[in-house]
């Protein structure tokens, strides 16, 4: 075997892949935390160009995306485990080159330039800080570079999709001023069909620019300035029918379900609703799922011998255009509906952190972020909601009050954070190392919610009688209402971390973490006896963990040992208003929830043309103490409420791996190369009820790539499938008072083909 022959493949030995989850340069084997790394390299040689893609790669990593703004990540299954709500954070923060982006919806553009995407695992609240209680994705996009680069790529697969991205940099003043130009234009038609209309549903447009410009005006100072903008239109969101319950638990049967109100109304489903797979759905109203997103930032890093200093600093805009049909038919039940956001955001960073490794190495700093969600809701009710919802309501009566009634909502909350850290490292000895570190954080809050009604049938011309139960059926549903609420705490976080090296490639470490989630702001209608403020969310972590290599580095095995308690989980509720068509959101707290399990990561690379990965988690996230959880929509004749204590979380599967292979075979100068992986989820429920109806059974996804480099790996052509034995799944079920089980379809097969430029 040849001296090339032996070395691993560019991801195979992932200690050496420079990361910077202690916010200074390592080898990821030489950091002393549970993270998982994904280079670029490996993300184009996967074709993964969204987050929820690159989250198939790192079994910790749960993501899930209703639509942009409900969607949620959580790692070891806390951080998020349900649809988002405008007053609350999630814990699992998201950086894009050092900056903290405060809506996680923001992340779904197509992720373009990348040079890594870091997720660290349990809290990583010390240098991260804000709201990282489970973890943080940490994604480095690729700098400006001195040398003249082209990347370009285009790719084509079934219903219509087709990519093409391109990125182009170089100096602009020799070794002073460099800049880099990055474009992505995506299209995908949809996986529904409309009966009503004929329309694709569930398509998108992505496109996102991104520009960049590095400054060095000596060896010791740079500075690196970004701007990007993204947008997307689609016509979305809709859901699938899965089917329909009509009777209880125990029995009973379910009065006004949803079989009865389709016989009342005289309505014809165009489809059989137990056949999800055929991907059909009927509804009339617009909908959309509308986002842009644009950012400006600035970093500094200034070399001063001892210590760097830098500087980041960055403003951000995310808004969010939606339309729901919330009915799933095509009468005019449900005219109009969602909450567009508006949100702003700035952060400022300085931080000082010694350079090389010394007695003592060091990292201090100062944060601040400022952001604002301006929520517009718009909710309008149609003539079929009456004889679809209030089938024992005066109908002529329900008829007026709610025909063309609609209520138009301002949620708005204020978010100010000031926080300052410290991490110290005591390099004992060369093998044994001590890191503690500390972070104050201050946090206010202050929100508003004003709800009113803007149109609809004139109540006065009604009697005393009527005009009243006229406004009470309103009243259920939307009621004005206007208030203001503020809140603010301060918290003590941090950790410390003891790293042993009994041999050069061999790390054995043990961590406490305690982490801190701000408290949040439930702004909508509550039901009685909840809250607007919610309460901080505390966290500490215990973890064990090893990082070893042998064989010269052709093996890889990681493994960590966690577990982690909560106090006070935060989690976003809905709630079906008395079986209508309508929805109340709101945020509580659950008084406890501990997530416990193990993981590990392998991977053999016995030469550069052969590579093995293996990765797995089991992960028993349960709730502890939680006696008055939400009942499962089929046992609430019994009981509104029910004890989930001691059942898993939500959206958090027990067990989740992945396996994949990657095999090169030289043909001549070039060379042709196959690339295979496959992920496993257990079951899950979606609901957060335990609902039978809302269990996402066991499934796993194929995917395949097989190409040809050529001429040193300037061109390289590949064909594709993803989902290659057309697995079907669910990516998520909802079950409704009326007995209407909904659920979203994962992607079928789907086969492509792209060619790619790098010069």
């Amino acid at each position: 075997m040849t001296e090339d022959e032996a070395a691993p493949t560019d991801d195979a030995a992932q200690g050496d892949i420079v990361v910077t989850a202690r916010r200074r340069e390592e080898r990821a084997q030489d950091v002393p935390i549970a993270l998982s790394v994904v280079s670029g390299d490996l993300i184009d040689r996967t074709g993964r160009t969204n987050l929820i893609q690159i989250a198939e790669l790192t079994p910790s990593l749960t993501i899930r995306s209703n639509n942009a703004r409900n969607t949620f990540a959580n790692i070891r299954g806390l951080g998020s485990n349900s649809d988002q709500n405008d007053g609350l954070e999630v814990g699992v923060g998201f950086y894009v080159d050092d900056v903290y982006f405060g809506r996680i919806g923001a992340s779904q553009f197509d992720l373009i330039d990348l040079d890594r995407v870091e997720v660290l695992r349990g809290p990583q609240g010390t240098l991260f800080g804000k709201n990282t209680t489970a973890g943080a994705i940490n994604i480095t996009t690729r700098a400006p570079s001195f040398e003249p680069e082209l990347r370009a790529e285009a790719s084509l697969g079934e219903r219509g999709y087709h990519q093409v991205r391109a990125s182009i940099s170089g100096p602009i003043i020799a070794d002073r001023v460099a800049a880099r130009l990055t474009v992505s234009d995506t299209h995908s038609d949809g996986l529904l069909r409309n009966a009503y209309n004929g329309r694709l549903v569930n398509d998108f447009d992505n496109l996102t620019v991104r520009g960049q410009l590095l400054v060095t005006p000596t060896e010791a100072l740079s500075i690196r300035l970004t701007g990007d903008y993204s947008k997307q239109t689609s016509y979305a969101r809709a859901s699938s029918i899965v089917g329909v319950f009509t009777r209880f638990a125990n029995g009973a049967a379910i009065s006004n379900n949803f079989n009865d109100r389709v016989a009342r109304t005289g309505y014809v489903l165009p489809y059989d609703p137990n056949d999800p797979f055929a991907r059909i759905v009927d509804f009339n109203a617009d909908v959309q799922a509308d986002m842009e997103g644009y950012g400006v930032s600035g970093k500094l890093d200034w070399d001063l011998g001892g210590a760097t200093l830098t500087a980041i600093t960055a403003y951000r805009w995310w808004d969010w255009y939606p339309l729901n049909d919330q009915d799933n038919t095509s009468l005019t039940i449900n005219i109009r509906g969602g909450t567009t956001n508006l949100q702003r955001q700035f952060s400022q960073e300085l931080r000082l952190t010694s350079n090389g490794e010394r007695t003592i190495d060091y990292t201090v700093g100062l944060y601040y972020f400022w952001q604002v969600i301006k929520g517009l809701g718009r909710y309008q009710l149609g003539p079929d909601y009456a004889v679809w919802n209030s089938p024992n309501a005066n109908r002529a009566l329900a008829n007026y009050a709610y025909t063309n009634f609609q209520s138009n909502s301002v949620i708005e909350p204020r978010t100010k954070s000031y926080a300052a850290f410290g991490q110290l490292t005591w390099n004992i000895s060369d093998a044994l190392k001590l890191t503690a570190g500390l972070r104050f954080t201050h946090e206010d809050k202050t929100g508003l919610f004003d709800q009113r009604t803007v149109a609809g049938n004139d109540l006065s011309t009604l009697s005393d009688a009527d005009r009243a139960t006229a406004q009470g059926l309103r009243d259920a549903l939307y009621p004005e209402i206007r208030y203001e609420v503020a809140t603010q705490d301060d918290a003590l976080t941090g950790s410390v971390n003891l790293a042993w090296k009994p041999a050069q490639d061999v790390l054995l470490y043990a961590s406490y973490a305690r982490g801190s989630k701000s408290g949040g702001l439930s702004l909508g209608t509550l039901p009685a006896g909840v809250s607007a403020v919610v309460k901080p969310e505390t966290v500490n972590a215990w973890e064990l963990g090893l990082k070893s290599q042998v064989w010269d580095r052709r093996v890889t095995f990681n493994a960590a040992a966690f577990w982690t308690e909560v106090r006070n989980y935060q989690a976003a509720i809905t709630e079906n208003i008395g079986g209508t068509t309508s929805f109340r959101r709101y945020i509580a707290n659950i008084p406890g929830v501990r997530s416990r399990g193990v993981e590990a990561d392998l991977t053999f690379a016995p030469s550069r043309f052969v590579s093995f990965t293996a990765s797995a988690a089991y992960v028993d996230a349960t709730y502890k103490g939680y006696v008055n959880a939400q009942n499962a929509a089929e046992r609430r004749n019994v009981s509104e409420v029910q004890d989930l204590s001691g059942e898993q979380l939500a959206n958090t599967p027990r067990f989740v791996y992945t396996l994949a292979t990657d095999l090169v075979q030289p043909i001549g100068d070039e060379e042709g190369y196959l690339r295979v992986d496959y992920t496993h989820r257990s079951s899950y429920d979606t609901s957060g009820s335990k609902s039978q109806y809302t269990l996402i059974e066991p499934y796993g996804v194929l995917n395949a790539r097989i190409g040809a480099r050529i001429d040193d790996s300037r061109f390289d052509f590949a064909i594709w499938v993803r989902n290659l034995l057309d697995e079907r799944y669910f990516t998520a079920l909802g079950a409704a008072n009326n007995g209407l089980v909904t659920g979203n379809i994962g992607d079928p097969r789907t086969i492509g083909a792209t060619v790619r430029l790098n010069f």
